[in-house]
């Protein structure tokens, strides 16, 4: 069976900065979905646009045939999805979950494990894009799991986004989401550093970051976060908190297939050092702050 909106009951599980948006989106074409998350004003707002609410876990899941989890991590996963009142018990044999979350591949491997003694399907789907990608629902979808789970949930995930490839079995989601917030982190400290030597230098720095941008330095991260660095607006799209976290799983992931990331080694260090300082709760363009720090300015400073 194919999941589209004529056969499809979906809990949403998570309404954070991401899954808010991707919850709407469904919504928008036409599925049925029971949301849940910790907040209950975040699910009042979802019912006002047309959505139903759960008080719980249990409730949400009832009479789902699809459950999308949204959460931070992989212990947030382990909770929702694995522990006692969870997911696993309350999904109906033959359902499929859908964890979008960004957590360990190991974490994904041991969902897929339980899931399947159950008799339910599963599929770790973790997305890049932002807030602006969710919003939009231009994510980049990168899927692991079997091929007939993920041609059935095919029409859920292109509610969701545009670019939406299976990359392998359990976990090879994880694996490549992994790689994803790699080269972002190090392309956006790469921006960072560029801005920071620029301003420095007394150049016209929007008049220099577009034609950077035009060139090969350009890139998503330059034109998504070019207006806001200019700005001096860090409110998040995606967190440094959570950039923290998934550097770390790029590091700990590497190391156990033994891959050297020298590079993603010394940003996960410079993201680590803006948390520190206070940052953690903005956008993780605010790498910029970290490079002025290290330049001897104060980045608040008018």
């Amino acid at each position: 069976m194919t999941y589209t909106p004529d056969n499809t009951k979906i809990a949403f599980i998570g309404l954070g900065i991401m899954g808010a948006p991707m919850a709407r989106n469904l919504l928008k074409a036409g599925y049925d979905v029971t949301a849940y998350t910790l907040e209950t004003e975040k699910v009042e707002e979802f019912v006002k646009d047309g959505g139903k609410g759960a008080a719980g876990i249990a409730e949400a899941v009832k009479g789902a045939d699809v459950v999308i989890t949204m959460v931070p991590a992989s212990p947030h996963v382990e909770q929702v999805v694995l522990h006692e009142g969870g997911v696993l018990e309350n999904l109906r044999e033959g359902g499929t979950l859908i964890d979008m979350s960004s957590i360990t591949p190991q974490t994904s491997i041991e969902v897929a494990e339980a899931a399947k003694a159950k008799g339910i399907k599963a599929l770790d789907a973790p997305v890049s894009g932002g807030e602006a990608g969710a919003i939009e629902a231009v994510l980049s979808i990168m899927v692991g799991g079997e091929q007939e789970t993920f041609d059935a949930a095919k029409p859920i995930f292109e509610a969701l986004g545009k670019t939406i490839v299976l990359c392998g079995p359990a976990g090879s989601g994880q694996t490549v989401k992994a790689a994803n917030q790699l080269i972002v982190a190090v392309n956006i400290q790469a921006v960072a550093e560029a801005v920071v030597f620029l301003e420095k230098s007394g150049v016209d720095l929007k008049a220099a970051l577009e034609v950077l941008n035009g060139g090969l330095a350009g890139s998503t991260v330059l034109t998504r976060k070019k207006d806001s660095i200019l700005a001096g607006n860090y409110q998040p799209g995606f967190k440094i908190d959570l950039h923290h976290k998934d550097m770390g799983i790029v590091t700990d992931a590497a190391r156990s297939v033994g891959a050297a990331v020298p590079a993603g080694a010394l940003v996960a260090q410079l993201v680590a050092a803006l948390r520190a300082q206070g940052d953690g709760g903005l956008d993780h363009s605010a790498l910029v702050r970290g490079v002025k720090r290290l330049s001897g300015e104060n980045p608040d400073a008018g």
